[in-house]
């Protein structure tokens, strides 16, 4: 049931993100790393990348592609 809701409200959100970037880019103000790490326009440049890293995550998420991943990459820490 949790990876259904995690596409069902992970997606939606990813794509508010991108729908109202400039809002929120106005919200937060300029993130500052993102501006010298970036360039110019950093921040809406961040902000984009921020709603495609949550879409991503939530479908990976859903379809247990992050689990196997982490538990690939980390399970012998742990």
């Amino acid at each position: 049931m949790d990876r259904f809701l995690a596409i069902a409200l992970g997606c939606p959100a990813a794509f508010l993100i991108l729908y109202y970037r400039r809002a929120i880019r106005e919200f937060i103000g300029n993130v500052d790393f993102a501006e010298s790490f970036l360039g110019a326009g950093g921040t809406n440049t961040f902000v984009v990348l921020l709603g495609i890293l949550t879409f991503i995550l939530s479908l990976m998420y859903g379809f247990g592609a992050l689990q196997s991943l982490l538990i690939g990459s980390f399970g012998r820490f742990f």
